[in-house]
């Protein structure tokens, strides 16, 4: 019943907003400094990447100042999906529901406790095999993952402590290691905030979030994992981050639905990253270059096992064009995605991925964004028939008032890398569409 009511809700809401932005006509915002950087272009699932997920307005409708030190907010993510041609069930629809709410507590200005801070966030998710329709091994939707996919967790609940003006932090907790880890996504910040680079992309498809070589191992969305991250900022412009993570998700545990389990399978990663900015625009930048290791007896379902796996990754992003510069966030800009590992188990073994997206470039349309994508990965031998999936993506997301966006979405998938059931024939290539709201709040 749940699944229906929110798959029905996710439609239905997905088709109204799409009516209400046909019909819209406002006055254009004006394109001044903007007072924060949510406004333009958003991740598709801001619960994966974000440390509190939303904007803070519950705070002032509970009666509290925003000043007190106290964060409440969001976000609700629904989407409806429609696989056009090719996959495995060519012709059907899928519906997904998340809602994630944050809690945030600045224990200096609450109760005086000097750089100290703590979250905790709430996830309940009801959605589909959307991704199975497909064959998509890599993931078109980010939103539903392995089952159960209806599912209510505590998926964050953190302590963190800064040190020296912020050079060396750290944080323990539940968390999601992919908010602090190989995060391309994450906005790029500057001195002068009209520079800044938003949410890098609003792409829908999984890899965006966590890079596929690290599927199955890397603690993150909606499989969150207790652990320890510590950070050391040597300048304004340079970072060092070191975590270390419970790694039962290797051991086929959906961790983000239990407690700590500290048995043998451990995650570890370190990272090192820098940002920049360049020409006479001052375009910012980003990278970022790590490695990870994954300890224990992991084994697939082909029964294939392996003790212990490694493997490495990079990211970067960067403004590349300014349409106003000093004047609005508006331009575009580009990331790329690289990782490989070791491992006979985990089901992909290389990655590249690259994109690109345009802010506010439309007329009269300041807050939108729109994008494209390809993801390539290619599949473990012992489980795959294909060598490897290619995926693309194409979107556009529109700001339709106050913190909400509706974003469609076509996806194209060549290669779709799951087999055929039962005969082990692949699959004919996908097209799928993505119909998508996200309400912040």
């Amino acid at each position: 019943m749940n699944k229906a009511f929110f798959g029905f809700g996710g439609g239905v809401l997905a088709l109204m907003v799409a009516s209400a932005f046909a019909a819209e006509e406002v006055p254009p915002e004006k394109p001044e400094p903007f007072s924060s950087i949510t406004r333009l272009g958003v991740s598709s699932n801001p619960g994966a990447i974000n440390e509190l997920t939303g904007t803070g307005e519950l705070v002032e409708r509970l009666g509290l100042k925003q000043d007190t030190g106290v964060f409440v907010g969001g976000v609700w993510v629904g989407d409806s999906n429609y696989l056009i041609a090719g996959g495995a069930e060519p012709g059907t629809w899928s519906w997904n529901s998340l809602l994630v709410v944050s809690v945030g507590i600045d224990a200096e200005k609450l109760v005086g406790w000097k750089d100290a801070k703590f979250g905790i966030d709430f996830l309940q998710f009801n959605g589909q095999d959307t991704n199975g329709q497909a064959g998509s091994a890599q993931g078109y939707n980010a939103l539903p993952g392995p089952a159960p996919r209806d599912r209510s967790e505590l998926y964050q609940l953190w302590y963190r402590q800064t040190f020296f003006d912020g050079k060396l932090s750290f944080r323990i907790g539940k968390m999601a290691a992919s908010t602090d880890f190989n995060n391309v996504l994450r906005p790029v910040p500057t001195q002068d905030e009209t520079r800044d680079v938003p949410s890098v992309s609003g792409l829908a498809y999984t890899p965006v979030f966590k890079n596929p070589t690290m599927i199955g191992v890397m603690p993150g969305y909606y499989n969150s994992a207790a652990g320890v991250v510590v950070s050391v900022a040597p300048t304004d412009h340079t970072y060092l981050s070191y975590g270390f993570y419970d790694g039962n998700q290797a051991n086929h545990v959906q961790t983000g639905m239990m407690g700590p389990q500290f048995n043998g399978y451990y995650f570890t990663v370190a990272e090192a990253g820098a940002i920049w900015e360049l020409g006479e625009d001052r375009l910012p930048g980003a990278f970022g270059v790590g490695s990870w290791y994954q300890s224990g007896l992991v084994h697939n379902d082909s029964g294939v096992e392996q003790s212990g796996m490694g493997g490495i990754y990079a990211f970067g992003s960067q403004r590349l064009w300014l349409q106003h510069p000093g004047v609005d966030h508006n331009g575009i800009s580009g990331f790329f995605q690289l990782g490989a590992n070791n491992s006979t188990v985990l089901p992909f073994n290389r990655y590249v991925g690259l994109g690109f997206t345009a802010f506010g470039l439309v007329p009269q349309r300041p807050c939108d964004s729109a994008g494209v994508g390809m993801s390539w990965a290619w599949l473990n031998p012992n489980d795959f028939n294909r060598s490897s999936e290619l995926m693309f993506e194409t979107y556009y997301q529109a700001h339709l008032f106050g913190e909400t966006y509706f974003q469609p979405a076509l996806t194209y998938i060549p290669t779709p890398g799951i087999p055929k059931s039962g005969s082990g024939a692949n699959l004919d290539a996908a097209w799928a569409i993505t119909m998508r709201v996200t309400v912040l709040f």
